[in-house]
């Protein structure tokens, strides 16, 4: 047995031991921030358990990555890191994360410009013929779940609770399948806040058949998934549509492929009441 003070001698020699993965790569990315509490949640939202580790230096602004190479990559590291309100030298965080940091935290965005030039840089070395395939990736990997949801609002415009709940698990599985490192950047960062309430919202209208249920969990679906909507590509318009008189008369929307107006809260009972609020293109 290894006595326990020649243990934390150890320790204090070599420091903290980086845990080994498998599959392990690394990589080190420049990310920005000013303080400990920005070290914290750097690594808070980059780090995953046996997937993935980053340790970040406040001094050097760098972050040593290291990461299961089956499971995940960089990309998708940093792309969490940047949902978290921080800019790398690959990808910019949104404007509303970074309004969020602590005051600490709210560093100078100089890497605006070098995060912009990365992307060019990449964008320009690729070939016309990866980016169209890329890009139709995208959009079967999302069309599916839109074409499923749209299935589900037609089941429940049917009044159709056993159809709906039907619906719900062929939506379920193409949420399922979708691979978010293939995302684009926008694309990505919508799915991962949205991913969770999609899943819930989902699986509670696959589990009941009774359409009153169902319809209270399509409403915050139907919120969700205008959210990925906006932001991802979609072969035709889609129209965003408003019913003043469901949720109690607090109103209601939901997403159509098609400009008229057809009911999915009230069905038969009140099936043109309502309208296009938007048109996503």
């Amino acid at each position: 047995m290894i006595p326990i003070y020649l243990l934390v001698s150890v320790t204090s020699v070599f420091g903290h031991s980086k845990p080994i993965l498998k599959n392990q790569k690394s990589v080190t990315a420049t990310i920005l921030g000013n303080c400990n509490t920005c070290k914290s949640a750097i690594e808070k939202a980059g780090s995953q358990p046996k997937t993935a580790n980053v340790e970040w230096n406040l001094d050097t602004k760098k972050a040593t990555i290291l990461f299961d190479s089956k499971k995940t990559n960089s990309d998708e590291i940093l792309k969490r890191i940047a949902l978290a309100g921080f800019d790398s030298d690959q990808f910019l965080a949104p404007d509303q994360a970074y309004a969020k940091l602590d005051d600490c935290c709210k560093y100078e965005r100089v890497s605006k410009v070098l995060a912009k030039n990365t992307k060019l840089k990449i964008e320009k070395n690729e070939s016309e013929n990866h980016s169209e395939m890329a890009s139709a990736k995208e959009l079967v990997q999302l069309e599916l779940v839109f074409d499923k949801y749209f299935a589900l609002k037609d089941a429940l415009v049917a009044t159709n609770g056993t159809l709906a709940a039907d619906k719900a698990k062929e939506l379920q599985k193409a949420i399922a399948a979708v691979k978010m490192n293939e995302l684009e950047m926008n694309a990505h960062m919508a799915w991962m806040k949205v991913l969770k309430s999609l899943n819930i919202d989902s699986e509670r209208i696959a589990s009941s058949k009774d359409t009153a249920v169902q319809r209270d969990h399509f409403m915050a679906l139907s919120k969700n998934m205008y959210e990925l909507m906006k932001v991802a590509k979609s072969a035709s318009p889609i129209y965003y549509q408003y019913c003043p008189m469901a949720n109690d008369n607090k109103g209601a929307n939901w997403l159509s492929k098609e400009a008229g107006i057809k009911n999915p809260y009230y069905g038969s009972e009140m099936l043109t009441c309502g309208k296009t609020v938007e048109t996503i293109k």
